[in-house]
């Protein structure tokens, strides 16, 4: 017989959604509607999946033949999207960040609550399965016990063509928002989540890119572990290099290309001819070329990653690749190779599926959710007032013996 699909609708039709859509497209779901307000998205979508499509989030979320909605659309609406869902008994997976403030990410989880309807928070890269491999390790004791993770990427972020909102703070714009939930999700769950006290310094050095652009940030778990971050999205060195040219996307790296990504934005004089640059590739643009990080079928491909992370432990040490794991003990070094995806970010839609269909638990729920979204503010507020900053909604990864 075969598996039960689970009817989902997509709320934002931008470039998350064509990030996750062959793992939107699996056997599990069945895409049966779409909301975007640009109508040439809406055009597209009709004629790519012979499916609905809305104006707004909301009347999607109406249709009966939605079982749950995949919300991409610009962070400051993921509160009234998440509402809209919860208030029509529709299940979520709302992208990170998952919300702007913690007051937003609490009304969330109380909707969700409320309706007793799933929430998976995602896509992070604590969903990739070489580290999810080295959290099994530090788990068994195999390495003795964890006690500081160090972790670094440096990439083009900042010089990708961008929104407005992008390149603003308040509106959830720059990488705290945007890159700091994927390294921070990352240390917690090799952690075990349960994250003391934030240490942070936070860069903006572009007045023409006028958002946070790099960070640094020591957290303190409970128990005396440490994680150190580092992230640069100023597009000078390549973090790719650290892990085999391997792309964020999983997939083979030209180092000649080096200076791309400044050099076509160069040919955007203004705001408005960087959106317009940005829509023309989006979903729905004359210039969309498929989906994100697609590869034919002869393409060598890997898992998807976040750049360096050394696990450090009393009897070992772990780093989680692309590829698999190694793993260096005291007197010999190992590898452990992880098989490589047949569709990239399928351990997404894994965790929402058994969640809704089989009632298997979730990791990345909506409190697991606020507690990475408390660290990432906590990096802001310790910037801007030059302290430490100890947290309060912190929750243990489940299972963990934190």
């Amino acid at each position: 017989m075969a598996p039960r699909r689970l009817r989902i609708g997509i709320a934002g039709l931008g470039r998350a959604f064509s990030i996750m859509l062959p793992a939107l497209a699996s056997e599990k779901l069945e895409i049966v509607a779409g909301a975007d307000p640009r109508p040439e998205a809406r055009d597209r979508f009709r004629a790519d999946f012979k499916a609905k499509a809305y104006a707004t989030v909301e009347e999607m979320c109406t249709d009966p033949a939605v079982e749950a909605v995949y919300i991409s659309t610009p962070h400051a609406l993921h509160r009234g999207n998440v509402e809209a869902a919860a208030a029509n008994r529709k299940h979520i997976l709302v992208e990170k960040p998952m919300a702007l403030t913690l007051e937003d990410c609490r009304a969330m989880n109380a909707a969700a609550k409320e309706a007793g309807v799933v929430m998976v928070v995602g896509h992070s890269h604590s969903f990739d399965l070489p580290i999810r491999r080295a959290r099994d390790i530090i788990a068994s004791g195999a390495v003795g016990e964890l006690r500081m993770i160090t972790s670094a990427y440096f990439t083009d972020f900042l010089y990708r063509p961008r929104r407005r909102e992008e390149l603003d703070t308040s509106q959830g714009g720059g990488v705290i928002y945007n890159q700091a939930p994927h390294q921070v999700d990352v240390a917690r769950l090799l952690g075990g989540g349960l994250v003391r006290s934030v240490r942070a310094n936070v860069g903006a050095w572009d007045p023409a890119r006028p958002t946070e652009g790099a960070y640094q940030a020591l957290l303190t778990f409970e128990g005396g572990a440490t994680a150190s971050l580092t992230y640069s999205g100023y597009a000078h060195f390549d973090g790719d290099e650290l892990v085999d040219w391997v792309t964020e996307g999983g997939l083979s790296k030209d180092p000649g290309r080096y200076g791309a990504t400044r050099r076509a934005l160069s040919a955007a004089v203004s705001i408005e001819e960087e959106e317009r640059l940005k829509s023309r590739v989006n979903y729905g643009g004359e210039g969309y070329a498929g989906p994100q990080n697609a590869a034919s079928a002869s393409t060598q491909r890997f898992h998807q990653h976040f750049g360096l992370v050394v696990a450090s432990c009393t009897g070992g040490d772990l780093r989680p690749t692309a590829k698999g794991v190694h793993v260096y003990g005291d007197t010999a070094r190992s590898f452990e190779e992880v098989a490589s995806p047949q569709i990239y970010r399928d351990e997404v839609v894994d965790e929402l599926y058994e969640a809704i269909v089989h009632g298997a638990p979730v990791i990345h729920n909506g409190e697991w959710g606020l507690a990475t979204m408390e660290v990432c503010l906590a990096m802001l507020a310790s910037h801007n007032d030059g302290r430490e900053v100890s947290l309060n909604h912190q929750i243990p990864l489940e299972g963990s013996a934190a």
